[in-house]
């Protein structure tokens, strides 16, 4: 069965100092925390606080690219857990069809924020993952917070790959 969610935030695991994505459904009965990377986590803070880059960021890109062919991002779906790594599926409605793209949750929840497309978890995700301390996810927010308003959007355009 699946479950729409929605973010509710982003905190830091106090273990291992990763950046992680709490997803709550409507009702905030079932919560499911993501473990994603500081990058991933940036993608998704900055379309939270609508910060716009100087110039496009990979899920832009993307978001851009889906747009420019014509097609859209249905939905995205966090479909399994296993060995506390998630996997995720981005649904595209195309010219040609229905895809769904195999995709790592942090980037398919970065690029529905873009595309305003609904997340959804499969319910067996919920019941697998680990759970999160509330108290702790509170102080850490706080922390990852502070990290977050201290970048500046100017810096993530002067670097060059």
């Amino acid at each position: 069965m699946l479950i729409e969610m929605s973010i509710k935030g982003l905190t830091v695991d106090p273990v291992t100092n990763m950046p992680i994505v709490i997803l709550r459904d409507e009702h905030d009965q079932r919560i499911l925390p993501i473990w994603v990377g500081v990058f991933e986590a940036n993608a998704i803070a900055l379309q939270i606080e609508n910060v716009h880059t100087p110039r496009p960021m990979t899920h832009d890109l993307l978001r851009n690219v889906i747009h420019d062919l014509q097609a859209t991002v249905e939905r995205v779906v966090v479909t399994d857990v296993k060995d506390n790594t998630f996997f995720a599926y981005i649904h595209l409605d195309t010219p040609a069809g229905k895809v769904a793209v195999d995709a790592r949750p942090s980037d398919a929840i970065a690029l529905a924020l873009r595309a305003r497309a609904p997340i959804w978890v499969e319910e067996h995700v919920i019941d697998n993952a680990k759970t999160i301390d509330a108290a702790t996810a509170k102080v850490d927010s706080q922390r990852l917070h502070q990290w977050l308003d201290s970048l500046d959007p100017e810096d993530l355009g002067k670097y060059k790959m």
